[in-house]
């Protein structure tokens, strides 16, 4: 009889790993979908404003450049 019990033990076992691994497969796709619909969206919009922004700080910079080097 302790054969059978092993049979079924395992069979337990690979049943409970195959529904896990599923879940997991499962929870995997669902977050590949958030980063792609929610997030890397919000990173570009927010990337190329701060590229503005930056771009804007050195035109400043470059116009003070060109002020204090017309002064010498």
């Amino acid at each position: 009889m302790m054969p059978q019990n092993f049979e079924e033990a395992g069979r337990k076992v690979d049943s409970t790993l195959k529904d896990a691994a599923e879940k997991v497969e499962a929870e995997v796709k669902r977050a590949i979908t958030y980063l792609n619909d929610e997030v890397v969206p919000n990173v570009r919009v927010h990337s190329s404003r701060g590229l503005r922004e930056a771009a804007e700080q050195l035109r400043k910079l470059a116009d003070q450049l060109d002020t204090h080097g017309r002064g010498r």
